[in-house]
């Protein structure tokens, strides 16, 4: 693997340290030094020119470059050669210069002097970026895959909102029918920690892809030796038995493993799981299609919508370049896919996949989903979205050239000053306030997020205030009751018709009884009122209400 890397420094003594620290560096091969800013755009311009476009993978650039500032001179080679990843070297990589050399173009800082493991970890994941640029603009690829490399084959990400939602199987599917096409296919499963890939087809295999984290050049025969060739067509490259083993497989990991696999297969279908790690944003954001699966439901979508707002956010992907798939549809639901389009922002499949649990069970429970009824709901669905990607058509179509997205914004490193492996998610760098609304401007999203939100709760709320409605009524009858019994009382204790005193003061549409009658030395009068449900008229109360009072009578 060759990365050919062009420093620009002007001091000679840094200039010989960063030399003898670039020689020493795995399949490196630096250029001859240049001294000043317009010395490097002159060097870039002349090596673009030349025939096959032979520019160099990676730029070094030194802060104290000059005559034009270092950061300056980042954003004109970052604009000039879209295709070369920059890397500054400071003696100050902090927060805000790292901030400020990202919007510029840069692709990671080293600071100075330079440490052999960062440089190595920075020039290797900016040469793996450049080589994902000019793949994607069907450029001729240099670097790492070689020169006058195909584009490869296609690269799907399978995320899912959130868990249980139906990504592995959305995942195995793609996969089945895209080999059941003829096409060259790999399922890698990058559910690092809780990949089911391997129980969903019933495999047993000890290699798995945390195997090739640590393997910087990715033969055909190293893959050979990492791939599980299924009987049922497609290729599995599955998720490590032991999940610790997981936080080997980082960013720069994951580039090499799908470039490795992009070169020799015409679909390579990657299950994400829900949970985002570097190597799985890394995927997402070099990946041809990227479906985002939910389901129908308040919490899932709402789920969707986070996934795709912390995409933004990071600059890993845009909303409309994402497709989010609908799985456990219905007709009758009161979320459909134009709902879940306008409130995540995305673009659905036209293809939905039905509710079919009953008809799923089976093959799940068997670990084998490859033997899913062709006549099932399930399988015709997602075998249909294959199509409606491109999957299962003409072998030939899986090379055809890729959408040209350059990926100006990029991953911008999940951790700043990584060490070059993988980076948890609690270590994500956020983008700064009001950089990502200037750039892609407000969608309202949340409009479409509470809407959502309010037609699953508002069944909720009538329920609620239907209860506090009861509440008030049978209060306001306690208090009928007892005023009514009251006035009774005093009315039959002076000689007065009791019982239609008591009832005077009774709203018309409540049933009651009363009853009257000397008790000793005291005149007593009891009210008995049924409670109306919810309003006068309708049914009454199961309970009902009873107040009783004694007045002393007057003889």
């Amino acid at each position: 693997m060759t990365i050919r890397i062009l420093p620009a420094v002007a001091d000679p003594d840094a200039g010989r340290a960063l030399a003898e620290l670039l020689g020493r560096l795995p399949g490196a091969e630096p250029l001859r030094p240049v001294g000043d800013s317009a010395r490097l755009l002159d060097v870039l311009a002349a090596l673009g020119a030349a025939p096959g476009g032979d520019l160099p993978d990676v730029v070094l650039v030194h802060e104290r470059i000059g005559p034009v500032p270092a950061l300056e001179l980042v954003r004109e080679v970052a604009l000039r050669f879209p295709t070369t990843g920059v890397v500054l070297l400071t003696a100050d990589p902090g927060p805000a210069l790292y901030a400020a050399a990202m919007d510029c173009g840069a692709r990671g800082l080293v600071a100075l002097p330079p440490v052999y493991e960062e440089l190595s970890a920075r020039v290797q994941a900016a040469a793996h970026w450049a080589q994902g640029v000019r793949r994607h603009l069907g450029a001729a690829a240099q670097g790492p895959a070689g020169a006058g490399a195909a584009p490869g084959g296609r690269l799907v990400a399978v995320v899912g909102a959130k868990g249980g939602v139906g990504t592995t199987v959305t995942a195995v599917q793609l996969a089945l029918a895209a080999s059941a096409a003829g096409r060259g296919t790999v399922l890698v499963d990058l559910d690092l920690q809780s990949g089911d890939v391997a129980s969903y087809l019933d495999v047993r295999f000890r290699r798995s892809v945390a195997d090739l984290a640590g393997i910087s050049d990715i033969t055909s025969r190293v893959l050979q030796d990492a791939v599980f060739p299924h009987p049922a067509g497609p290729g599995l490259l599955l998720a490590p038995a032991e999940g610790e083993r997981g936080e080997d497989v980082g960013d720069l990991a994951a580039r090499q493993i799908t470039a490795a696999l992009r070169a020799r297969h015409d679909v390579v279908v990657v299950d994400c799981g829900t949970q985002i790690t570097a190597a799985g944003a890394a995927v997402i954001e070099t990946a041809d299609v990227v479906l985002l699966v939910t389901t129908p439901d308040v919490v899932a979508v709402r789920a969707a919508g986070r996934m795709v707002r912390m995409w933004e956010r990071l600059q890993i992907r845009k909303a409309e370049e994402t497709t989010t798939v609908v799985n456990r549809h219905t007709r009758g639901a009161e979320i459909q896919p134009p709902l879940v389009a306008r409130t995540t922002g995305t673009r659905t499949a036209r293809t939905t996949v039905p509710a079919g649990y009953k008809e799923l069970q089976p093959a799940v429970d068997a670990g084998r989903l490859q033997d899913l009824d062709a006549r099932s709901g399930v399988r015709q669905a997602l075998w249909a979205l294959a199509g409606e990607l491109g999957l299962a058509g003409p072998p030939g179509a899986a090379h055809a050239a890729p959408r040209a997205r350059t990926l100006t914004g990029g991953l911008r490193r999940l951790a700043i000053g990584a060490g070059g492996g993988g980076t948890g998610p609690d270590q994500l760098s956020p983008v700064p306030p009001g950089v990502f609304r200037r750039r892609y401007g407000d969608r309202g999203g949340d409009r479409g997020q509470m809407a959502v939100e309010f037609a699953g709760i508002l069944p909720l709320i009538l329920v609620a205030l239907a209860v506090i409605w009861q509440c008030v009524l049978v209060g306001y009858a306690y208090s009928l009751a007892g005023h009514a019994a009251d006035r009774g009382a005093r009315a039959g204790a002076v000689g007065r018709d009791c019982a239609a005193v008591a009832r005077a003061d009774l709203p018309g549409s409540w049933a009651a009884q009363t009853g009257c009658g000397p008790d000793g030395a005291v005149y007593r009068a009891s009210v008995r009122l049924r409670v109306p449900v919810l309003f006068p008229g309708a049914a009454n109360w199961p309970w009902p209400v009873e107040s009783t009072a004694g007045v002393a009578r007057e003889d």
